[in-house]
């Protein structure tokens, strides 16, 4: 059965409430996937989104900070989550779906302003973060998956505005690339959204610094959708719902689609 998942980094799911629930009412995925809550699970207001349709939750939560949640219009059950990087942060979960099929629903740390481990205690537990996915996907080589979220990474040179000024700017150095990519390598992650859109400059994240987000459009791919080897050419669909970036007090993220036909 066809099912269309989406990503968001919503940067706080109580604030902006309402703009989940337009997104579930105009575009209605089947699986949305949140990053940035900021709530505790049982503070998640669920009694619209169920209205909606939404009547299955996976989440972990804390209050104030980070937070990932999987809701679903079809049934899901728990699939566990781990603390990468032993950060003690809400920013991993998975869920089972009837198919088979697992989400993981990633948050990677963002990883502050300066790319450097040793003058930058966030930096380093990004890179260690990714190191600590790469070695679990080495173990435990994930089949029938999806992993989707803010990986707080752009790591194209067309996933950004402008490869030259961004290489020393956190979400696009070398190194971080270096780690993105080792860990999507232990795990033969497929980039979905690049597999559908392989060519051309395509971001999901413009900074709420820029007073004109639109015409400047300096933006990065920071929000991703994988899939391993063995389902990924059911993907089809990929889309960044940039509009979204404009609703009012929105997220400095956008929606990233992807359809799957299992």
């Amino acid at each position: 059965m066809p099912f269309t998942l989406a990503t968001w980094n919503i940067n706080s799911v109580r604030l902006r409430e309402g703009l989940v629930a337009r997104l579930m009412a105009e575009e209605a995925p089947d699986v949305l996937c949140l990053q940035e809550c900021k709530s505790p699970v049982d503070m998640i207001p669920m009694e619209q989104f169920r209205a909606l349709g939404y009547t299955h939750m996976v989440a972990r939560g804390q209050k104030g900070y980070n937070g990932v949640a999987i809701l679903s219009k079809l049934p899901i059950t728990d699939a566990g989550d781990r603390d990468y990087a032993s950060l003690g942060h809400a920013r991993h979960v998975a869920a089972r779906m009837e198919n088979g099929v697992v989400i993981h629903n990633c948050y990677v740390p963002a990883g502050g302003d300066i790319p450097d481990r040793e003058q930058n205690v966030k930096f380093g537990q990004k890179l260690d973060f990714l190191t600590e996915m790469r070695d679990a996907f080495r173990a435990d080589r994930p089949q029938k998956s999806i992993l989707v979220g803010d990986l707080n990474i752009a790591p194209r040179e067309d996933d950004v505005w402008n490869h030259k000024a961004l290489l020393k700017i956190v979400s696009h150095t070398p190194i971080e690339v270096e780690h993105f990519t080792a860990a999507q390598e232990a795990g033969s992650w497929v980039d979905v959204t690049r597999k559908d859109i392989p060519a051309g400059l395509l971001y999901s994240w413009w900074s709420y610094r820029s007073p004109d987000w639109d015409s400047a459009d300096k933006g990065r791919r920071l929000d991703h959708v994988w899939a391993t080897p063995d389902i990924a050419g059911a993907a089809h669909g990929s889309r960044v719902l940039r509009a979204v970036r404009g609703w009012d007090q929105p997220s400095d993220h956008a929606p990233v689609f992807a359809t799957f036909d299992l």
